[in-house]
C-alpha cells in the first residue's frame, strides 16, 4: 500500500477517500477513542466532494465561455471570455496536480456539465440580444472534447 503521508501529498482525493473508509472500519472495530467517527469520515469525504465541485464548476465555466466565443457576434467581451477560460484551465491544472485521481473523471464531468453550461451561455447571450435564434439548435447540441476544454484550444472567431 502507498505510504499515507505520500498519498496525502500527491493525491488529496484518494487520501480523503481512503481515510474515510479507514475511519469507518475503525469505528466498526470498536475503537476505544472518544471520536465522532461517522462525522469525521463524512468531513473527510466532503474534502473530496469539494474538489470535485470545484472541478465541475471550472469545466462548466470553460464550456459557457467557449459557447459565447463561438456564437456571439459581440466584440468587446471576447478578451474577457478568453481570460476567464485561461484562469479556469489554470485552476483545473492545480486541482489535478493536487489530486491526479480526478483526471479519470474528466470525460464524465464534461458530459454531465455541458448541457447546463450551454444553457447558461444561451441565457447570457439572449439577455444581451447577442444570439441568432436560427443557431439555437446547433448551440444546444454543441459538445466539446477534453482537449478543447483543458488544452489551448479556442473557438474560431465568428464570421461578421
Amino acid at each position: 500500500m502507498t505510504d499515507l503521508k505520500t498519498l496525502y501529498e500527491t493525491d488529496t482525493v484518494a487520501w480523503s477517500e481512503h481515510q474515510a473508509s479507514a475511519l469507518r472500519a475503525a469505528a466498526r472495530g470498536g475503537s476505544n477513542q472518544p471520536l465522532d467517527w461517522e462525522n469525521l469520515a463524512e468531513e473527510i469525504e466532503d474534502l473530496a466532494k469539494s474538489l470535485r465541485r470545484r472541478l465541475r464548476s471550472q469545466i462548466a465555466r470553460i464550456i459557457q465561455h467557449q459557447v459565447k466565443l463561438e456564437y456571439s457576434p459581440a466584440i468587446d467581451p471576447r478578451n474577457s471570455w478568453r481570460r476567464t477560460i485561461r484562469l479556469a484551465r489554470l485552476d483545473i491544472d492545480r486541482i489535478l496536480e493536487d489530486s491526479p485521481s480526478l483526471k479519470r473523471e474528466i470525460p464524465r464531468v464534461i458530459e454531465k456539465e455541458t448541457a447546463g453550461a450551454v444553457q447558461l451561455a444561451i441565457l447570457d447571450l439572449e439577455e444581451h440580444g447577442k444570439i441568432d435564434q436560427m443557431e439555437l439548435p446547433a448551440i444546444r447540441n454543441r459538445s466539446y472534447t477534453e482537449e478543447q476544454i483543458l488544452g489551448d484550444w479556442f473557438p474560431e472567431e465568428p464570421r461578421r
